[in-house]
């Protein structure tokens, strides 16, 4: 039975590191895609910059649910 507990937490671990490095790769690409289009038109960041909002809060959920998904196979 103790085999199956380390196996759970091996799972969780994984789980929460990979949904948290996928956010974060896919949080750092917005947000560098973000500042070269306002480099390049500075007059278009007004537009830009609230879907740099919706874009990383999307991103974000993907941790959550990988975060969700951790406390699940911990407590489940």
């Amino acid at each position: 039975m103790e085999e199956v507990e380390g196996l759970k937490y091996i799972a969780a671990a994984l789980s929460i590191g990979l949904g948290a490095i996928g956010s974060g790769i896919g949080e750092g690409m917005i947000a560098a895609k973000a500042l070269e289009a306002i480099g390049r038109n500075p007059e278009a960041g007004g537009k830009i910059t609230p879907l740099i909002f919706v874009t990383m809060a999307i991103t974000e959920s993907t941790a959550i649910y990988s975060l969700v998904v951790s406390l699940i196979i911990l407590f489940g």
